[in-house]
């Protein structure tokens, strides 16, 4: 039993990092999402995506989640109309990044959620063994 809780365990903390990763990756998006190119004809931040895949940790035959990779999100750049920024083109418009407030706070809502229900496993389990341990000892 012990050893089922510890693979409970093992899981979950790999859930725990891959949601992590993607609350940073979703604050950097955040954070750049009222920026501008630094030059002329150049691109603004370009949103990031967090790509996930199940992984076979085979020493102990578990399926993890984990992280494959983070991309940059091919959508259109926003644009906005502003004549006297030194960047906008000849019509006045400048490009902004292609990051929507309200859909990252929603990635991150998510992100949280999946990360507190993780959390919620391993210290159920840490609990679940201090009691089995508890027992033992009686």
């Amino acid at each position: 039993m012990s050893q089922d809780l510890m693979r409970a365990m093992t899981v979950s903390t790999s859930g725990m990092k891959a949601q992590g990763l993607r609350l940073r990756v979703i604050s950097e998006n955040l954070a750049n999402a009222d920026s501008v190119a630094q030059g002329p004809g150049q691109e603004p931040y370009r949103r990031k995506l967090v790509m996930f895949r199940n992984e076979l940790d085979r020493a102990d035959n578990l399926h993890k989640v984990s992280v494959s990779r983070v991309t940059n999100d091919p959508s259109q750049f926003q644009t906005k109309y502003d004549p006297t920024h030194p960047y906008a083109d000849q019509d006045g418009y400048i490009m902004t990044p292609n990051v929507s407030s309200l859909i990252e706070t929603m990635d991150m809502r998510e992100a949280q959620r999946s990360y507190e229900a993780n959390l919620n496993v391993v210290e159920t389990s840490m609990s679940m063994l201090t009691r089995t341990i508890d027992l033992l000892r009686i």
